[in-house]
């Protein structure tokens, strides 16, 4: 291919509509976080988005290196396209077509990556234009794809979604697509309120179970939680097998505090999605709220000791895949200390300290390791210094004001044994830097403190 040629070419392909024009990865702190998000994170979309996945899979594959496997991705989305969309198969493919291009053009095959550049031609002229058209159904795949990419890219899904209504008010895929991305931006500092747009896309695609689930999801937050059930076990009994409604079911009950059913409904999904690190690590996380709520009621130790085995399989699947997941590691030293299997605990509170963790994150590792180091290691020296680390750490949270807490009823059992204390003096000392003023020692010793231990066994995944 002579350079003149090339260059027509390359001029081409930055005009095609398509995942390696519309900038999905800008603004990532990695790759490997946009892949973990599109593959496991994000649970929307099942059967009928398969051309969506598809290309996306596509393009992740290609910017791994693996252009075959992108190649096989892009022929599955043409037999979908094929199959769902029969009636519309030269729109719907632009964007497979697109990706065509650029994955050959990038495997240096320019004379294939041309002929996909000329199909996209020969469809868009049709409509005056070269290279792209304005057409809701191009809006509304690209809307899918920036949904599915989620973080930064809800707020252009939802521009997406809005331009194709202008086009089609009562599109049903376009109604829903907007109603989804409504409901991520919902947290956003200015809220979307998605509750009309849910229930117009139920009203116009009353088959897409999710927008249900989302509804529900919603109305529980505003207390209306018994309409929100109602739309749930609907959704359940009309896609049982669907991971998204699946996912989100288990929510809702996790909210509301029916940690069992969370549980089976999120070890359904598992059978569709074995390998998804983010389910078991969910799993992992509510089978450990159930070990709390034991421990909490003193229930029994054969009881506690399973939860604390489904709990630790589940989190250290998760934790296996080096997903960044929050507290884990801290996670599954606590399961492994209420075992009384302290050598792992061990392991697994050095491997958190290890990580680059941010402050609050910080604040409670000090604490939980803390208070490992006192209750079940007894080392009240290695305790203090952790509990002092956490609280040096300058940003206000109910873990630094345990710690504070804590950092006290040392100094003042300490005290009330012996007035010259100089570790319980030193630890007031700092204490009051950090608080003003605190109530003199001798006053403290007259409140009929313990004398003894600091406080009841503490519960590990304290925070």
């Amino acid at each position: 291919m002579s350079a003149t040629t090339k260059n027509s070419l390359e001029s081409s392909l930055r005009q095609l509509k398509c995942h390696f024009t519309w900038n999905l990865v800008d603004g990532e702190n990695s790759f490997d976080d946009f892949e973990d998000r599109v593959c496991n994170q994000i649970e929307f979309q099942n059967s009928e988005f398969r051309v969506t996945m598809c290309n996306l899979l596509a393009y992740i594959k290609h910017r791994r290196g693996q252009h075959e496997a992108a190649l096989r991705c892009l022929r599955q989305a043409e037999e979908f396209i094929q199959r769902e969309h029969a009636d519309q198969v030269e729109i719907r493919s632009l964007v497979t077509w697109g990706n065509y291009a650029w994955v050959y053009y990038h495997l240096g095959r320019f004379s294939e990556a041309q002929v996909y550049v000329d199909k996209v031609k020969q469809v868009c002229q049709k409509f005056s234009s070269p290279y792209r058209i304005e057409s809701p159904e191009m809006d509304c795949e690209e809307g899918w794809t920036r949904l599915k990419c989620g973080g930064n890219q809800n707020e252009r899904a939802k521009v997406c979604f809005e331009k194709a209504l202008e086009k089609n008010p009562k599109n049903p895929e376009f109604t829903s697509g907007l109603a989804i991305a409504s409901y991520c931006l919902d947290n956003w500092p200015l809220s979307q309120n998605p509750v009309d747009p849910l229930r117009q896309a139920i009203q116009l695609n009353p088959d897409n179970q999710y927008v249900k689930v989302l509804l529900a999801l919603k109305l529980q937050k505003m207390n209306e939680e018994g309409e929100g059930e109602r739309l749930v076990e609907e959704a359940l009994e009309k896609a049982p097998a669907a991971t998204d409604v699946l996912c989100g079911a288990a929510k809702l009950y996790r909210r509301k505090g029916d940690l069992d059913q969370a549980i089976e409904l999120l070890r359904k999904a598992l059978k569709y999605m074995p390998d998804n690190t983010y389910l078991h690590y969910h799993i992992g996380c509510y089978y450990r709220a159930k070990v709390l709520e034991v421990e909490k009621m003193c229930g029994e130790r054969e009881k506690l000791q399973e939860l604390v085995g489904h709990a630790l399989d589940h989190l250290k699947r998760a934790e296996e895949s080096n997903g960044n997941f929050s507290h884990i590691c801290s996670y599954i030293a606590c399961l492994h200390s209420q075992a009384g299997q302290y050598e792992k605990a061990e392991y697994y509170f050095q491997k958190e300290f290890r990580k680059e963790l941010p402050p609050l994150t910080k604040q409670v590792f000090h604490l939980r390791y803390g208070n490992f180091q006192l209750y079940q290691m007894k080392c009240e020296d290695k305790a203090i210094h952790h509990f002092i680390e956490g609280v040096k750490i300058n940003q206000e949270s109910k873990a630094r004001e345990k710690m504070k807490n804590k950092l006290q009823k040392f100094a003042k059992i300490k005290l009330s044994k012996n007035g010259a204390d100089l570790k319980a003096l030193h630890l007031l000392a700092f204490l009051q830097e950090l608080n003003g003023e605190m109530q003199p020692a001798e006053e403290n010793s007259k409140r009929g403190l313990d004398s003894g231990n600091l406080m009841p066994l503490a519960s590990l995944a304290e925070e």
